[in-house]
């Protein structure tokens, strides 16, 4: 069942706060009445009501300043101020300040109606499109970071395979983020209160392997001095990763198999077998498909985990998400060496954007590590930058723009006659700074000395005049 929509009307008159109740009796809403700025303050902290009617002159506060207080608050709470007749200058002070509407006295009844009825309507609108902005373009989702398309459908594929126990096959490059989004899965679904043990396929001895995964007895083999759960007992109930599955023997993997279709193992030299419970997620930065046509895949095994695929994209493909990475790092790194850097210059913003990022986040997150351990200032610097990144614009600056080269025509900038207005000069320089270099925002960006994301957001607005 729909909750009605709570209307508080704070109005000290009690003739008028009776005909405004009985204008609105029949309107589906749930109206609630005080007579103090106090009062209202107290029923908005308990139970935030979607629209108040705020009277202006009240006993104790004025309703300005309850108007104020809610917007300081940020309560999400639609507000109609109500004034007195011939308060113009007033209502519009009040527009400023925060309003959604007013309304004059007396106030008509139709008026009263039509006005709640559009500012509720308005409002569930908007919480809407904020809700669905949350769900569908997060800047944060777990570990990640990130607002770009490529990222975006990585987040509705985790928001959607998450509550089921169906296998993830994970691919992607080295340092995409492979086991963030493992972890991101399992702690998104209905076993985030359990077990999440992560396992190396790649980084463990084949001789082990099999020792990590199902755990051995005492005396299985030599040095094992005592009973040692594997990580199959580990993750009971929880979720299992096997992170480059694709480095697994083949022996393993036909034992693997069998552990996923029956939830059944044995421990190294028992003859016991344990049942579990376990949902089974897995990774690789090779093709799957290759590897099981090399026959170093077993082909039942691949089909038995590639249930759900989810590709991680590149850094190089995540758009504007590289300086948000970089940013994030920037100032948790600074804060952890006790470092004053704040901010890139736009030089390097540009070299970081341009650079092709082979090693992905992981290498990006060592680079800015680097610098905030080696250097000491409030914005990183060119000169700050390690290789191969200090070498990044070289190709792109051996032949320099010198400064007549960015300049519009001498008759479109030159000309005292016309005086044009800013914006459009501005447009004109940074379109004309983008043709010369081939399309290459950011190097644009660095040699108009500005940050690329102000380039990409002015072409954004131009791009919504264009087609509003």
């Amino acid at each position: 069942m729909t909750r009605k929509p709570i209307v508080l009307l704070v109005e000290d008159s009690t003739p008028l706060a009776t005909l405004y109740q009985q204008y609105l009796k029949d309107e589906k809403i749930k109206l609630v009445c005080v007579d103090s700025g106090e009062k209202a303050k107290d029923f908005i902290t308990q139970n935030i009501p979607n629209l108040v009617l705020l009277d202006l002159n009240l006993p104790d506060i004025q309703g300005g300043e309850i108007l104020q207080w809610i917007r300081d608050q940020e309560f999400p709470t639609a507000v109609i101020v109500v004034t007195a007749n011939d308060s113009i200058d007033v209502a519009v002070e009040m527009m400023r300040v925060g309003a959604n509407d007013f309304l004059d006295k007396p106030i008509d009844a139709n008026r009263l109606k039509i006005t709640v009825f559009n500012i509720l309507e308005t409002s569930s609108l908007k919480h809407i499109v904020e809700d669905y902005q949350q769900t569908f373009d997060r800047e944060r989702y777990h570990g990640f970071i990130g607002t770009s398309l490529a990222i975006q459908a990585v987040y509705r594929i985790i928001d959607s395979v998450s509550p089921s126990k169906a296998s993830v096959f994970i691919t992607g490059e080295s340092g995409t983020g492979k086991e963030v989004c493992a972890e991101a899965i399992h702690n998104q679904g209905s076993r985030s209160q359990q077990a999440f043990i992560a396992l190396n396929c790649g980084a463990i001895p084949h001789e082990l392997m099999e020792s990590e995964m199902f755990g051995h007895v005492k005396g299985a083999f030599t040095g094992a001095f005592s009973d040692r759960k594997g990580a199959a007992s580990l993750a009971d109930g929880g979720t299992l990763f096997l992170d480059e599955i694709g480095e697994m023997d083949l022996d393993l993997q036909t034992k693997l198999l069998r552990f996923i279709q029956t939830g059944k193992f044995q421990k190294v030299g028992s003859s016991k077998e344990e049942s579990v419970d376990i949902r089974f997620l897995c990774a690789t930065n090779r093709d799957p498909q290759e590897a099981v046509l090399a026959g170093t895949f077993r082909e039942d095994l691949y089909y038995r985990l590639h249930v759900v695929p989810i590709h991680l994209p590149p850094l190089n493909e995540r758009g504007d998400d590289i300086l948000a990475i970089a940013n994030e790092f920037l100032l948790s790194y600074a804060s952890e060496e006790n470092k004053s850097f704040q901010s890139f210059s736009p030089e390097v913003e540009a070299i970081l954007m341009q650079y092709a990022w082979p090693g992905n986040v992981r290498q990006l997150q060592n680079v800015i590590r680097n610098i905030v351990v080696l250097h000491e200032d409030k914005q990183v610097m060119r000169n700050h930058l390690p290789a191969p990144l200090d070498s990044v614009l070289n190709k792109f600056t051996s032949t320099p723009l010198d400064n007549a080269t960015l300049k519009v025509s001498n008759n479109s900038l030159n000309n005292s006659a016309v005086i044009r207005p800013l914006a459009q000069v501005e447009r004109e320089v940074i379109e004309h700074a983008i043709a010369l270099c081939g399309d290459n925002i950011p190097k644009a960006a660095a040699l108009l000395e500005v940050s690329p994301s102000t380039i990409y957001r002015k072409k954004q607005t131009w791009e919504q005049d264009l087609y509003p």
